[in-house]
This record gives structure tokens, C-alpha cells and sequence, in this order.
């Protein structure tokens, strides 16, 4: 043997399974084997070997396709209420308020709609206080500052500003730390 090959090998194409084919050696004593060196001869048979497959055969089982099993909306259509009418099945009918629609939940009525209305609490958001304003007012003042200059410096609004010194503004604990490192002083805890 000279180089892999048999001087009375002939390379052929055979058909191994219905439309697939595979390059196979042909000996003279009409055995065949695959192109690798791997060479299987059987007597009166010929047998030809797939690398991870092994032997090639026919799967004769018969195989069974179904349907899928209905799924809950297929059930709930009106073909199959009917059907089970018919055949004297319960029904449980449910009306779905609102279904198909595009409400957000805050414009229909919640459970806690009478809580909300028993409740008498007054509730309001804290507000600066007057301590508070009158020390960014006098510390920005010091600094000969404007308003709009004291926001630029801490990367807010103008309004801002004018919101904490009228006393207007809901309290931030990130926004006056930005005002007690732009005006140097200590906003917090005067009392």
C-alpha cells in the first residue's frame, strides 16, 4: 500500500440511505469500505460505517403525529362552549369588566377607593424650612451670588434655587449638600 491507497481499491459514490450518499472504497473482490483508513471487509456482505453513527439501518416504526392539545383560549372560543353545551357539560360564564381595554388602573375605582375616603388625615409633603431658606439666602448673598449663578455652580435649575428660598421646595437631602460644598457653609442642623 503506497501513500493510503490499495492498487486494486476504486473510489466510488454509493448511495447509503434514501438521497444520501458516501464516497466508498470497491475492492476487486466487490467489498466495499469508507475512504479512511478504517477498512471493514465482510464476507458476502457489504457493509459501510458513518464516523459517530455507526452501521446504517432502516427505522421501520411507525410514527405517530397528533394534534396538540387545546390550549386554554381554544377551549374558552365559542365553538367549544357550544360543544360543551351540547353534550351537557357545566359552564361557568365570568364577565370581565374593562377587558380588551386600554384603562390604566388609576382611572377605574380600586379597592382602597373607601379607605381613601374614610381616611380624615391631612397629609402634606414637609416644605423648607424657614431656617433653611434664610441660610442659603444669606450664605449665597455673602458670596455676592445670584440665583442663576449658585444653579449653574450645582448643575440645577434657576428655579430651583428660587423654590428653597421661598420656602416652596420639597426638601432634598442631595441638592443641599450641593448648595453647602457651591456656598461653603453648613446648611443643615440649625436649629
Amino acid at each position: 500500500m503506497e501513500n493510503g491507497t490499495h492498487p486494486d481499491v476504486h473510489p466510488k459514490l454509493v448511495e447509503v440511505y434514501p438521497y444520501s450518499f458516501q464516497l466508498v472504497h470497491v475492492f476487486s473482490d466487490k467489498t466495499l469500505a469508507p475512504p479512511n483508513n478504517s477498512f471493514r471487509q465482510h464476507t458476502n456482505q457489504t457493509f459501510c460505517t458513518m464516523s459517530g453513527i455507526g452501521p446504517l439501518s432502516q427505522d421501520w416504526e411507525p410514527v405517530v403525529l397528533r394534534k396538540k392539545a387545546p390550549t386554554a383560549a381554544a377551549r374558552k372560543d365559542e365553538k367549544a362552549v357550544n360543544a360543551a353545551r351540547r353534550s351537557g357539560a357545566e359552564i361557568d360564564t365570568i364577565k370581565k369588566y374593562n377587558a380588551g381595554t386600554n384603562k390604566a388602573a388609576s382611572s377605574s375605582t380600586s379597592l382602597n377607593t373607601k379607605r381613601l375616603d374614610d381616611d380624615t388625615e391631612n397629609l402634606s409633603h414637609d416644605r423648607v424650612p424657614t431656617e433653611l431658606k434664610k441660610a442659603i439666602m444669606q450664605a449665597r448673598m455673602d458670596k455676592k451670588l445670584t440665583q442663576a449663578q449658585l444653579a449653574q455652580i450645582i448643575n440645577e435649575k434657576p428655579q430651583v434655587i428660587q423654590e428653597y428660598e421661598s420656602g416652596k421646595a420639597i426638601p432634598n437631602q442631595q441638592i443641599i449638600g450641593k448648595l453647602e460644598r457651591a456656598l461653603g457653609a453648613k446648611l443643615r442642623g440649625k436649629k
